[in-house]
């Protein structure tokens, strides 16, 4: 169980950086060129994979390749829609709620040998 929690830690850490790495840039640099946008970028991915690393081969050791990364989508859909709405500003829209119910549907799914022997 510790194995899963320190991941599912790690992969929220990391999704943070990796959030603001991927889009931040669109609020903080849109006046500055795409390759101060791409470095500035790079320098945030870093901190992503220093967690995120870490996170998959802590995580690999109690679940399989498929499962991490249905974990990870559903983390990054966590952290996304809070950083659009209060980051961003963006308007929250039912698509949103679609798409976390299809992901719990793939946790499901991915998961089952697990919940259900």
């Amino acid at each position: 169980m510790r194995n899963y929690l320190i991941t599912i830690l790690l992969l929220c850490c990391s999704n943070v950086f990796m959030t603001f790495a991927w889009y931040g840039h669109l609020k903080n640099l849109s006046h500055k060129t795409w390759i101060i946008a791409a470095l500035v970028s790079w320098g945030i991915a870093l901190f992503e994979y220093l967690l995120q690393v870490p996170a998959n081969r802590i995580g690999h050791q109690v679940m399989g390749l498929g499962q991490l990364k249905i974990l990870q989508e559903v983390i990054t859909l966590m952290v996304f829609v809070p950083f659009s709405v209060i980051y961003m500003k963006e308007k929250i829209h039912f698509d949103y709620l679609w798409a976390g119910i299809c992901l719990f549907g793939a946790v499901y799914f991915i998961f089952r040998p697990k919940l259900l022997p």
